[in-house]
């Protein structure tokens, strides 16, 4: 067998002339982003917004930090921590990112990482940590008890978490007299910039209340709202990227041919440079990142859980399913839509279309199993707050009930099968699902009954008890009929 040459710099004149590579001199970049979490998210959204950005603009190059075990960083060393993003659509697109300047582990090169955070140079800090990374409770305060705050409290000099990073960080550059970066979460969570500040202040107010002062008057912590769907690299991707690059890339990714950045406008964040890549910056971020949150992945979750209970692998196929199809749109224009206020110029039900098309790309396969980790903390902001507002205003519960009795269906059918839960909640959900009988009325009190998933006043509210013991029961005797 003939030995493909691997990606680099040295490799990319040999590739054809349909890929694109960067537009600008890769040894002219400079760094000022630092990124906690460099994973397949943030590879395809943020990195190709910077790697546009950079032919017009040389200084916003990528330090990524993992703070967690990763093979990334040996397997885009060799490549010149170059790598092929594919966009997904009628065509494919095929483009070689080079953003990345530096790939560090927290754990391995704590030194170098705090170095650069610490440097003036950094202009950014940007994170993608699922909303595990930010330590709070269920009402939003940061929970003392996680071992990384433990941890990072008793020892902020030697953090492990992303929180206790942040503020070091921050110290540090406090101390050195330069200014503070900006704070910029990039999870898809509501309000992300506003929780991130939330656990930032209380940390450092637990450790040093000037300081506390310092970063609540000085830092910027934007609220953003991103999109685009990016499905898992799997060894599929990596054979035709070989195949189509006639070079051997160890680590693609690839993403629907839609994407999307909105940043919050605040005045010490440097995002109004980066309009010239696309991204859009706005007064209005709530606005956005509600619809998206309730539309989109709302949406996103309802034919993952309810997919997934049905032997549906892909969201694709959950799309070409007419019983689930209908729901879903049903449930988007009738349910979600009447609780979401507009943005100024972005229309509501257009964005709906675009977002049924996005679920039909026929180059998307998407997996429901994927798509469904993390429930117990996805919940609340893509489903649960869309059932708090109907009930404020006396809207049916029935079709929202669907998508929450199916996830405590999908931990009952992984519990039973034996398969791993990927969860921060895992032990307890498998807990619970063993207990469960198969009924609504012994079961779905103790999926209600955990306060990290659903806060009591709507455990224990009567039509959306009775909403999601009707559609558990249902969906368990019935499966996609239960829908008609």
């Amino acid at each position: 067998m003939v030995a493909v040459p691997r990606l680099s710099e040295a490799t990319l004149q040999e590739l054809p002339d349909t890929v694109a590579r960067p537009a600008y001199a890769r040894a002219a970049v400079t760094t000022a982003i630092l990124h906690f979490g460099p994973g397949a998210f943030h590879r395809a959204h943020q990195c190709a917004y910077f790697d546009a950005l950079l032919a017009l603009d040389p200084r916003w190059g990528i330090c990524q930090v993992s703070l967690l075990p990763t093979p990334l960083r040996e397997a885009l060393l060799p490549q010149d921590r170059l790598y092929t993003l594919v966009e997904m659509g009628e065509h494919k697109r095929l483009s070689i990112i080079g953003s990345v300047t530096e790939i560090l582990l927290g754990n391995e090169a704590r030194a170098q990482a705090m170095a650069r955070l610490i440097s003036p140079q950094i202009k950014a800090v940007t994170m993608t940590v699922t909303e595990n990374g930010y330590c709070q409770t269920q009402d939003g305060a940061l929970d003392t008890s996680r071992p990384e705050v433990v941890h990072d409290l008793a020892q902020p000099r030697e953090p492990v978490g992303v929180v206790g990073w942040i503020v070091e960080g921050l110290r540090a550059r406090r101390a050195a007299g330069h200014a503070p970066f900006a704070a910029i979460s990039c999870d898809n969570l509501l309000d992300n910039g506003t929780r991130l500040r939330r656990s930032v202040l209380a940390f450092a107010q637990a450790i040093d209340r000037d300081l506390a002062k310092w970063i609540e008057d000085e830092v910027a912590f934007p609220r953003t709202m991103v999109d685009s769907i990016v499905p898992a690299t799997d060894q599929a991707l990596c054979d035709d990227v070989r195949a189509l690059l006639g070079l051997e890339d160890a680590w693609p990714v690839k993403r629907e041919n839609f994407v999307q950045w909105v940043i919050e406008d605040l005045p010490a964040s440097p995002a109004r440079q980066w309009t010239g890549a696309g991204v859009t910056v706005t007064k209005d971020i709530s606005a956005y990142d509600r619809a998206k949150l309730r539309l989109l992945n709302g949406a996103h979750s309802t034919l993952a859980y309810v997919g997934a209970i049905n032997g549906i692998s892909t969201i694709r196929e959950a799309m070409d399913t007419p019983p689930l199809a209908r729901f879903v749109e049903k449930l988007m224009r009738e349910d979600i839509l009447p609780t979401l206020p507009a943005p100024a110029d972005f229309s509501l039900a257009d964005y709906i279309d675009t977002v049924l098309r996005r679920f039909r790309n026929p180059a998307m396969h998407h997996l429901t199993a994927q798509i469904a980790w993390d429930g117990s903390q996805k919940l609340g902001p893509r489903l649960l707050s869309t059932v708090a507002d109907a009930l404020k205003t006396g809207r049916s519960l029935t079709r929202l009930g669907v998508p929450i009795a199916a996830w405590m269906l999908f931990i009952r059918m992984k519990t039973a099968k034996g398969e791993p839960i990927t969860d921060p909640l895992r032990d307890t959900l498998a807990s619970v699902a063993a207990d469960c009988s198969g009924s609504a009325a012994a079961d779905v009190p103790k999926f209600l009954a955990l306060d990290a998933v659903f806060p009591r006043k709507l455990a224990v509210n009567e039509p959306f008890v009775a909403a999601v013991s009707a559609a558990y029961d249902a969906l368990a005797a019935k499966g996609l009929a239960a829908l008609l």
